[in-house]
C-alpha cells in the first residue's frame, strides 16, 4: 500500500471523479488556484478538453484516489456515488490512509452517513459538500457549498473548497451538508412555483408581462427564480440550466428525508406533482422553468 497522506502539509494534489456540467468548470477553477488535478469520468470523451487545459487523466476512480490527497466526487445520484466510492475500482479501493473524500453531489443524507462510516473503516474521512449555484456558479467559482462532517477535515479541505465557491459553510456532522441542500431545494421549488404562477396569472389577466416582470423584480416579490427563470419563461426559453428530471431527483430526496424527520413539505410535494406532468409528456430534459407550461395547460379554456 502507498504511504499515508502527509497531514502536516497543505493539500496540493486534488482528484476529481465526475467532470460533467459542474465538475469540469470546478476542476478548471482548482487548477487556476494552483492545485494539481487528476480527473476521471465514466464517459472518457468528457475528459479530453480538461486534459487539454492541464489536468491529468486518471484510469479509474481508484487511480484518481491513489494519486490525490483529497478526492472530489460529483455525480448524479446516490447509487452513482456508492458505485464510484465502493466499487472494485472505486475511491475506497485506491485511496491512501488520511485521504479526504468530498462528495459534492446531491444525494440521500442516510446514504451519506453510511458512506462516511465506510470511509472511516478505510482510515479515510468523508465530507458531504453539496453545492448551489448551478453551472454559472461553477464556471465563476461562486458556488455556495454546504459541508457536513469532521471539523478538522473541513478546515484542511477549506482552501480547496474556497477555490470553487464564494460561500463555504460547515453545517455540522456527517449528513448535515446534504440536509442543508435539501432545505435549499425546498426553497428553489417553491420559489419556482411562485414565479410560474405570477407570470401565468399576469398573462391570463391581460397584463403586459414585460412590465410586470420589470415591476416585480424591483420589489419585495423578487427572487432568483423570478429574475433568472422568469426571464426565460417570458422568452419561452426552456433550455435546461437545471433539468426537470434532476429537480425531481432532489425533490424525491426531500420527500424521503421529510418522512424520516416527520415533518410536512406540502409546497414541495405540489411542485413535485406538477413537474411529474412534464415527465409524463417526455419533457424531463427541459429546464425547470418549463413548469409554467403546466400551469398554462391547467388554465387553458
Amino acid at each position: 500500500m502507498s504511504s499515508p497522506v502527509d497531514l502536516s502539509t497543505p493539500i496540493s494534489q486534488v482528484g476529481l471523479v465526475g467532470v460533467g456540467v459542474m465538475g469540469a468548470p470546478m476542476a478548471r477553477n482548482l487548477m487556476k488556484a494552483g492545485f494539481s488535478v487528476v480527473a476521471w469520468n465514466r464517459t472518457r470523451a468528457r475528459m479530453d478538453a480538461l486534459v487539454g487545459d492541464g489536468a491529468s487523466a486518471g484510469n479509474s476512480a481508484a487511480d484518481v484516489a491513489a494519486r490525490s490527497e483529497l478526492v472530489i466526487t460529483i455525480v448524479s445520484d446516490s447509487p452513482d456515488v456508492v458505485a464510484v466510492a465502493t466499487g472494485s475500482d472505486g475511491v475506497f479501493a485506491g485511496a491512501r490512509p488520511g485521504t479526504i473524500v468530498v462528495d459534492m453531489s446531491t444525494i440521500s443524507p442516510a446514504v451519506t452517513r453510511d458512506l462516511a462510516a465506510q470511509a472511516s473503516a478505510h482510515a479515510l474521512t468523508w465530507l458531504d459538500a453539496p453545492v448551489s449555484g448551478g453551472e454559472a456558479g461553477a464556471i465563476a467559482g461562486t458556488l455556495t457549498i454546504m459541508v457536513g462532517g469532521d471539523a478538522p477535515a473541513f478546515a484542511r479541505a477549506q482552501p480547496v473548497l474556497s477555490a470553487m465557491g464564494s460561500r463555504v459553510t460547515h453545517m455540522g456532522p456527517s449528513g448535515h451538508g446534504q440536509m442543508t441542500k435539501l432545505c435549499n431545494q425546498i426553497l428553489v421549488a417553491i420559489n419556482l412555483l411562485g414565479a410560474s404562477e405570477a407570470l401565468s396569472f399576469a398573462s391570463r389577466a391581460g397584463l403586459d408581462v414585460e412590465r410586470v416582470y420589470s415591476a416585480l423584480t424591483a420589489g419585495a416579490a423578487n427572487s432568483w427564480a423570478l429574475e433568472k427563470l422568469g426571464r426565460k419563461m417570458i422568452d419561452r426559453d426552456f433550455a435546461p440550466a437545471f433539468k426537470v428530471k434532476l429537480q425531481q431527483k432532489d425533490l424525491r430526496l426531500v420527500s424521503e428525508a421529510a418522512r424520516d424527520v416527520r415533518t410536512p413539505v406540502l409546497g414541495t410535494a405540489l411542485v413535485e406533482q406538477l413537474l411529474r406532468t412534464l415527465e409524463a409528456q417526455d419533457k424531463g430534459e427541459l429546464g425547470t422553468q418549463a413548469l409554467i407550461t403546466v400551469l398554462e395547460q391547467l388554465g387553458a379554456r
